[in-house]
């Protein structure tokens, strides 16, 4: 048996493929989520259930914002490594609850990193988010690691920029081993409702209008989740003693290809409805990933023609359309 992997957030989107890749892999998987309702529990439950087929994966329905529950899970288990993935996800959410993102990506942050300290579990890989780079001037090399990102736009991002801060602090003082992967727009089967091209999905299928914003001029580096995933595995396999890395395409497509494509996929035309630019949103995501080839070997090999056909076929199946 290979080593013992905590991951919070196992139940959303990206934890789910990454636990599922771990354990095929033959790891030992401890999962926490607290199944919140900030989407269809449903669609968490439904993941969380195909894990639960494997005995080598450990579920606690646990909020990280309960430092006491997991310092028991620590306690109860020897932990190796952690992938910490549980966030407050969402840009135009912070607007209306921004109490939820500090104590969800704040204070659980803290809690998970005084866990790995207290716990002596050396190795801590998280999730950061393209959303730092703010309203940058994107260079056309794309947005880079070595990028100021001193003027964050939403709340989110400035919750996840204060995570990779407050991992560099607890590597300084406890010597522990951070790795922070700034994620760009990542899609795929099992994805999460919120996400446009899952709420473009389905108001299609169900005749509805879409809200297309900044009237379809934004650009976005979308990003496949297995891609994400081989990215998320080499940088757990590999230990950096403090690192920052980009995980995207490195291809950003015109929202309006996005949507011909899930037109196509799905034989219908949207009905829409162009809308300024929201409070939160950027123009434009496009990562520059040479760190990430050099450090982890990262190649993202997956096509937005061949991801929007794959999680179409899955959304088909999912909600039984035919």
């Amino acid at each position: 048996m290979k080593k013992t992997i905590l991951i919070t957030g196992s139940a959303g989107f990206i934890g789910f493929y990454a636990a599922k890749k771990l354990l095929e892999n033959n790891y030992r998987v401890i999962g926490v989520d607290n199944l919140n309702n900030y989407y269809d529990v449903n669609l968490k439950k439904a993941r969380n259930k195909i894990l639960l087929k494997n005995k080598n994966y450990k579920f606690y329905r646990t909020d990280i914002k309960n430092y006491h529950a997991l310092e028991k899970i620590f306690k109860e288990n020897k932990i190796d490594k952690i992938l910490h993935l549980a966030a407050q996800a969402g840009v135009r959410y912070g607007v209306s609850h921004p109490f939820v993102y500090e104590e969800s990506n704040l204070k659980g942050f803290l809690n998970i990193l005084e866990c790995a300290r207290h716990n002596r579990t050396k190795n801590f890989v998280y999730a950061s988010s393209s959303s730092v780079y703010g309203g940058n001037i994107m260079p056309k090399s794309g947005f880079s690691e070595n990028d100021s990102v001193n003027q964050p736009v939403s709340l989110y991002a400035t919750t996840k920029r204060s995570n990779e801060l407050m991992a560099y602090a607890y590597h300084n003082l406890y010597g522990l081993n951070c790795t922070g992967l700034r994620f760009f727009t990542v899609y795929g089967p099992w994805g999460r409702p919120d996400m446009a091209y899952f709420s473009f999905t389905k108001k299609i299928t169900n005749n509805d209008r879409i809200e297309i914003f900044n009237y379809g001029k934004m650009r976005r580096d979308f990003t496949y989740v297995d891609d994400i995933v081989a990215g998320i595995i080499t940088a757990l396999n590999r230990s950096f003693a403090y690192e920052i890395i980009n995980l995207g395409n490195s291809r950003p497509e015109e929202l309006k290809y996005f949507i011909e494509l899930i037109e196509k996929n799905l034989g219908k035309q949207a009905k829409k409805k162009y809308l300024p630019l929201q409070p939160g949103d950027v123009l434009a995501t496009y990562a520059n990933i040479s760190k990430a080839k050099k450090l982890l070997n990262f190649c993202p090999k997956t096509k937005i023609e061949e991801g929007i056909k794959n999680f179409v076929q899955w959304y088909r199946e999912y909600y039984k359309i035919v």
